[in-house]
């Protein structure tokens, strides 16, 4: 499939380099890390929640889980985890769970977790199950610059 088309544009309208990494055909966070032979907390990867407001991207490396219980309190609103199919509308152009972490770029609040922020390298999907986008910390947090930042995560 490749890199998705927003995906594309948002990297081009924000001049990043990157670099595309293939893999093998994978159908989770962990099989990709493994199959691209990247440590899990160097992958950034989007939960999609929603509440009465509408939806919300939470960012946090592969290797963690959303702390619900805090982002609830922390943002003040009752969020939940959207449904498979929710999440394929929301993101058009890519194959369903294979969903890039750039919320700006498909008009969707972002909030990203303070554990992705110290990175040095990040990747993340492109779209679909076959390849990662990867770029440099910086260039990561320009992407998602105004965002808001927190502690959204923990690792099991």
């Amino acid at each position: 499939m490749a890199v998705a088309e927003t995906v594309h544009r948002f990297l081009v309208q924000h001049s990043i380099d990157y670099d595309l990494v293939p893999h093998p055909h994978t159908g989770s966070s962990h099989e990709t890390a493994e199959a691209s032979h990247i440590s899990e907390d160097h992958i950034a990867k989007a939960v999609i929640v929603k509440d009465a407001a509408g939806y919300a991207m939470v960012v946090v490396p592969a290797s963690n889980w959303v702390e619900m219980k805090h982002l609830r309190k922390e943002l003040n609103r009752e969020l939940h985890l959207a449904e498979e199919e929710e999440i394929g509308k929301l993101f058009p152009d890519c194959e369903v769970g294979a969903v890039p972490p750039l919320g700006p770029a498909y008009g969707i609040e972002t909030f990203l977790d303070q554990a992705v922020v110290s990175l040095a390298n990040v990747y993340f999907e492109a779209g679909d199950h076959e390849e990662l986008i990867h770029v440099s910390g910086e260039a990561f947090q320009t992407l998602l610059s105004g965002v808001r930042q927190g502690y959204y995560s923990h690792n099991e």
